[in-house]
């Protein structure tokens, strides 16, 4: 039977491409350069315990990724995490609770005490400008940092939506494009005439419950599912396949890996996961976890989680341990020794070299740039929809439909 499609890159973006070609009837053949599929949708053993090496959750934003995971079987394991959420270091003092009613840092109340407490009353006081600065449309704020430092200032961006964004999406604000960051923040911003305004608006119409989810037993559940299921539609996989030209494959080329073409290019983020002993730290004392700041002094992490405070299922595997990731973008020499400290500094606790039973280092490479694909090209995956789970399986089940249809 001759290939209607040839996808490069075994990632969500490609499995899900691949799955929804083949549940149409289309013939398709999937090259992996690895010798495992999933991309940073992967699991890995620490300490004994299967753990995630890379995405730990989805946002539930159009229910895309939960849609998924009902059609894969896994519906009855998506869960919600913890709720005392997220802490945030700022650049000086003590960490602090998240600011509650915002969106990805953008306050919906600037003059709400938990927004003075972390960037002082001068600064909220400019942000409550955005509450009368007329709106006469994004122009050309076309990232999420552009817009939030015309509207509120320079200090809500730093302090509070960088170290929000980054621990999102691994970018600074300045970096993403609106549109892809916050889905809808524009359109609301139009209508309510501030950027607060539109902030509560949005939070107002979400669904309840948390913005995020996640799966019991980890969310490298998924790319397993996704294999599995390309399997029982007899899928051409091939494991080991790297492909440096897309000239001569067969069928209609879809690349989900973005290397394969010259123009991709990508930002290294290191993922260091510490498996301790510490009652210090059964009282969850930075809740789910800690978002830092830019120059938060001594801390070289740019985020840590408290996995087993932030889901229940890896509280009750880990038997009494408890498992932090910490992320870099700037690998420290000693990452074990940087991460523990870092650790100490960010929970407020002690962590002796002793109280460490397990340590991994993960390494991720993110693509900062979108690709320009050569004409009768299909590109998916996180170059072209933006970074998280949700974005790209929403690209990739549109891309399949338009792909369909012609």
């Amino acid at each position: 039977m001759p290939t209607d499609f040839t996808i490069v890159g075994g990632g969500i973006g490609g499995l899900v491409t691949a799955r929804r070609l083949a549940q149409a009837g289309r013939s398709v053949m999937l090259l992996e350069a690895s010798d495992r599929l999933g991309g940073t949708v992967a699991g890995h053993e620490v300490a004994g315990i299967e753990l995630d090496a890379g995405a730990e959750s989805f946002a539930t934003r159009a229910g895309t990724v939960a849609a998924l995971a009902q059609e894969l079987g896994l519906g009855p394991d998506i869960v919600q995490p913890a709720e005392p959420g997220a802490w945030l270091q700022p650049a000086t003092g003590h960490a602090v609770p998240l600011p509650a009613a915002g969106l990805l840092g953008i306050p919906g109340t600037p003059l709400a005490a938990d927004v003075i407490k972390v960037i002082g009353m001068p600064a909220a006081m400019r942000a409550e400008l955005d509450a009368v600065i007329p709106y006469l449309g994004t122009g050309a704020a076309t990232t999420l940092g552009a817009l939030v430092r015309r509207r509120m200032g320079r200090a809500v961006l730093e302090k509070l939506v960088a170290p929000v964004v980054y621990g999102v999406h691994s970018v600074h604000p300045d970096d993403i494009p609106l549109d892809r960051a916050a889905p809808g923040l524009r359109a609301a911003l139009g209508m309510q005439g501030s950027l607060a305004a539109a902030v509560r608006s949005l939070r107002a119409a979400a669904p309840a419950g948390s913005a995020i989810a996640g799966i019991r037993g980890g969310m490298h559940r998924l790319a397993e599912e996704l294999e599995a299921d390309l399997t029982t539609r007899a899928v051409d996989v091939q494991l080991g396949r790297r492909v440096t030209a897309i000239d001569g494959l067969p069928g209609t080329v879809i690349v989900a890996a973005p290397g394969v073409l010259a123009s991709a290019n990508g930002r290294k983020v290191v993922l260091a996961t510490l498996v301790v002993e510490s009652g210090e730290l059964d009282t969850s004392p930075r809740g789910t976890g800690v978002l830092v700041a830019a120059g938060a002094e001594g801390i070289r992490a740019r985020a840590l989680t408290h996995a087993t405070a932030k889901w229940e299922w890896l509280r009750e595997r880990a038997a009494g341990r408890h498992v932090l990731r910490l992320s870099y973008d700037s690998e420290p020499e000693n990452l074990e020794q940087a991460a523990r400290e870092d650790a100490e500094r960010l929970l407020d606790v002690s962590l002796p070299a002793a109280a460490v039973q397990g340590f991994a280092r993960v390494e991720w490479t993110r693509p900062t740039s979108q690709v320009t694909p050569p004409d009768g090209v299909v590109v998916v995956g996180e170059t072209a929809a933006g970074s998280g789970l949700a974005a790209i399986v929403a690209h990739a089940n549109a891309q399949a439909d338009l792909l369909l249809s012609e």
